[in-house]
């Protein structure tokens, strides 16, 4: 049913993602379906790299690590934006469409702070 399933990541937050990740894993193992992490990056350098192909190759090693961890065949697709913070829903859905994604398994935020006010 499932052939590609895309999950987005923010290599500066791994840590929160587990439950989309493990849910990615599952739905992969059940539908003999390949995982692709995507990762949007400006060409700026910044805190999790210094340049898109940086970015780039730690999202490989993040992939590979999941396909490790859940025995999954896994790929890494990173997308560069000028502005990730604004041009973040666009990127994500045109890398959805170039990867052709037929699930996007993504996790919301933990609601912080200035959520509540």
């Amino acid at each position: 049913m499932y052939n590609n399933i895309m999950v987005p990541v923010d290599l500066g937050h791994t840590k929160t993602l587990c439950r989309a990740l493990e849910t990615a894993a599952d739905l992969a193992k059940h539908y003999g379906a390949k995982v692709t992490y995507v990762g949007v990056t400006s060409s700026a350098p910044g805190s999790v790299a210094n340049s898109p192909e940086d970015y780039q190759a730690k999202l490989g090693e993040f992939a590979k690590s999941q396909a490790d961890a859940h025995n999954v065949k896994t790929a890494a697709h990173s997308a560069v934006s000028h502005d990730p913070s604004v041009d973040l829903d666009p990127t994500l859905l045109k890398a959805a469409a170039t990867i052709e994604a037929d699930l996007i398994v993504m996790q919301s935020h933990i609601p912080g702070l200035a959520d509540h006010l």
